[in-house]
């Protein structure tokens, strides 16, 4: 089970085997912590000694979130106890030979799911600009296998992520202000549920890696660094099109979601300590008339998680440039929530076993499949693929 609280003010206390949310003198939920696979914690939220203990003791993950969804944080639980298998890890980051097929296999699955849905976007609106886009994505493959090195690679991957956030917006049946992949801050509402719902499946994923008791920070396709969780970047990347770029499609064409859903948040001004915010609705245009010469960098949106190159701490430099960020109001995220619960549990039929499983559990079966590998009783590893 997978719990989040966003309700400020709450207070999360022991109460004999069972974990309470409380606010004041209300109980708003009860918590069996043998069921508990993850706790999200939102903004003020109190969490007593007693009940760390327990989240502890069980090993339940814990994490902590800004407010309006920015990922801060998690407990530490023990570290895993193979070490010959995180050994093996380590040892792999220095096979140049292992490292090329492997991100090989990561990005060519990434591109094959951004071409699926464009060219559904292609045949279900009825445009043409997306079936180009796919074609200009497919024009990389052969590239891509010929890759003779990580950074090749790297750059492909880069390239069809830009074209495939460029072509994008076809799929929305309205015009949200979308023309690309914007995160600090995102400037229009597609981009801030994007943020959001790639913020959620890092959770997941990173608590997949744990299950399968590999470290999360050795990795090929995101360059290993100090604190980064390269390997939760890694094995993301397949997943993003499948469970957060379709979800977000869903929520604004099915009217989950819509523009007064969303209100603007200013930059701190130098004078005062609280920002300011502006509640009306989020026009459907372009505010800042060329949304193209917005931040360059594609598809990134939690800290020190890059491909390569320069580290950039992207929560720290939410709110650069005095631009003002676009955020979620209360029941929005609430709705943004309980649709992601929904889509992760949602059952679909899982080729490598040859039966249906849903996308959570496939998460696990994925780092699994990657252990196999860095194991060596798996040659190859296989991408999940969009349908």
């Amino acid at each position: 089970m997978h719990i989040y609280i966003r309700t400020q003010g709450a207070k999360v206390v022991r109460e004999g085997r069972h974990l309470l949310v409380k606010k004041g003198e209300d109980t708003y939920h009860t918590l069996f912590v043998e069921k508990l696979r993850q706790v999200v914690l939102f903004g003020n939220i109190d969490l007593t000694p007693a009940a760390r203990a327990v989240l502890l003791r069980h090993g339940v993950d814990t994490v902590f979130c800004s407010q309006d969804g920015r990922y801060q944080g998690r407990f530490a639980t023990p570290e895993p106890k193979n070490v010959m298998l995180r050994k093996r890890q380590f040892t792999l980051l220095d096979d140049q030979a292992f490292g090329i097929e492997l991100c090989r296999q990561l990005v060519t699955g990434k591109l094959m799911n951004m071409v699926t849905l464009l060219m559904r976007i292609s045949r279900t609106r009825d445009r043409k600009e997306p079936k180009l886009a796919a074609r200009e994505i497919r024009a990389l493959y052969d590239k891509i296998s010929e890759a003779g090195s990580i950074e090749s690679l790297r750059g492909y991957e880069g390239r069809g992520s830009a074209i495939y956030f460029g072509a994008l917006r076809w799929g929305l049946q309205q015009d949200y202000g979308f023309a690309r992949r914007v995160r600090r801050p995102p400037t229009d509402p597609v981009n801030a549920v994007l943020s959001l719902l790639y913020t959620f499946l890092f959770n997941r994923v990173y608590a997949a890696i744990r299950q399968a008791n590999l470290d999360p920070h050795p990795a090929f396709l995101h360059v290993p660094d100090y604190g980064r969780h390269s390997l939760v970047m890694d094995l993301m990347e397949e997943f993003r099109v499948i469970i957060a770029d379709t979800l977000c499609l869903s929520l604004f064409n099915l009217k989950i979601l819509q523009q007064d859903d969303f209100r603007l948040e200013y930059p701190k001004p130098a004078q005062t300590d609280e920002p300011q915010s502006e509640s009306a609705p989020i026009v459907g245009v372009d505010p800042y008339g060329n949304m193209a010469d917005l931040d360059s960098r594609e598809q990134f949106d939690l800290p020190t998680q890059r491909m390569g190159g320069e580290t950039v701490h992207d929560l720290d430099l939410e709110d650069t440039d005095g631009k003002p960020a676009v955020k979620l109001n209360g029941d929005a995220f609430r709705r943004v929530v309980e649709n992601f619960e929904r889509k992760m549990t949602t059952e679909f039929h899982y080729p490598p076993e040859e039966r249906s499983i849903t996308y959570a559990d496939a998460l696990v079966a994925q780092a699994g499949m990657y252990r196999k590998v860095i194991e060596g009783s798996l040659k190859v590893y296989q991408p999940m693929l969009l349908k």
